[in-house]
């Protein structure tokens, strides 16, 4: 005699409401954060002399891409983007190596009070950059540099200045994340890298870092993003205006009597688009290191 065949759990039905209410609640926040976007490309293409007597709203009559040649050509983007370049890029890598160095230890090394070194990091995001400025400047005008590190022979004036800062604020938020990240690594991979003979160099190097490869380009993507449209402390440390970061050029898009915001629209959208060529080269990673916990196994 066979027993009777389990029946099987009857499967609920999707709240297909609740799901259209949740993308119907993400399609609205993602449009309201996108509108300002939409509107300054909008803006970008047409006439000023169309907007001003229609209106930011009206349907267009007039589209083309000159604004953007001419905010190329008039602001001197080009040299700009390489200012940029020049501070965000190795801010970005030396931030990223000096935290990851730090996470690991802080994390992965039994050191006496590693809980408290990593609270110290993390207490540093929380001192107001503003409060600083005039300290920073008096010490950066007598720290001295040799002539091929610095045009002014101290650190005043030089990229250099403005990558120290930079690095010193984002340290602490990428030593905090990535501590997190590390705690959760299985301790076993470490413990057979021990036995093979890896010391703390290759532990770090070769085991640790390529396993925190998600979270690095997560962190890597919001720190290009910040240091790049940083505005503060390019002017503070940099009197050269040759040597500004590309969110100064926009300064030279307004006129003394009379500013074209249109032509100001284009301007910015050129100075976004690195940060967004930056994420989409990014993206997989970066979501990857945002849902990094969300789910065991």
């Amino acid at each position: 005699m066979t027993a009777p065949a389990a029946t099987a759990p009857p499967v609920r039905a999707p709240r297909r409401r609740g799901r259209f209410g949740v993308h119907l609640f993400l399609s609205a926040v993602s449009l309201a954060f996108l509108a300002p976007l939409l509107l300054a490309v909008y803006a970008s293409l047409r006439p000023y002399e169309e907007t001003a007597a229609h209106g930011y709203f009206s349907l267009p009559r007039h589209l083309s891409f000159d604004y953007y040649r001419q905010a190329f050509a008039d602001s001197g983007m080009s040299r700009y983007f390489l200012n940029s370049l020049l501070i965000a890029v190795p801010g970005v890598l030396l931030t990223l190596f000096l935290a990851s160095f730090v996470a690991f230890a802080v994390s992965r090394l039994r050191i006496r009070g590693g809980l408290v070194w990593l609270m110290v990091f993390t207490a540093g995001n929380l001192l107001p950059q503003q409060v600083i400025v005039t300290p920073l400047y008096v010490l950066f005008n007598k720290v001295p540099l040799p002539y091929w590190m610095s045009d002014s022979l101290t650190m005043y004036d030089s990229y250099w200045a403005v990558i120290a800062v930079q690095t010193a604020f984002q340290l602490g938020f990428c030593v905090f994340v990535l501590a997190n990240f590390m705690r959760t690594l299985p301790r076993e991979i470490l413990e057979a890298a021990i036995v093979d003979g890896a010391g703390v160099w290759a532990q770090y190097r070769r085991v640790t870092l390529p396993l925190c490869r998600p979270a690095l380009a997560a962190l890597g993507t919001l720190q290009f993003t910040w240091m790049y449209n940083d505005f503060l402390w390019g002017l503070v440390f940099l009197s050269d205006g040759d040597k500004l970061p590309v969110t100064s050029a926009l300064n030279n898009l307004r006129g003394q009597f009379f500013t074209d915001y249109n032509l100001l629209a284009a301007g910015s959208v050129l100075v976004a688009l690195p940060t967004i060529v930056v994420f989409l080269l990014l993206q997989r990673h970066f979501i990857a290191g945002l849902t990094l916990g969300a789910s065991k196994g």
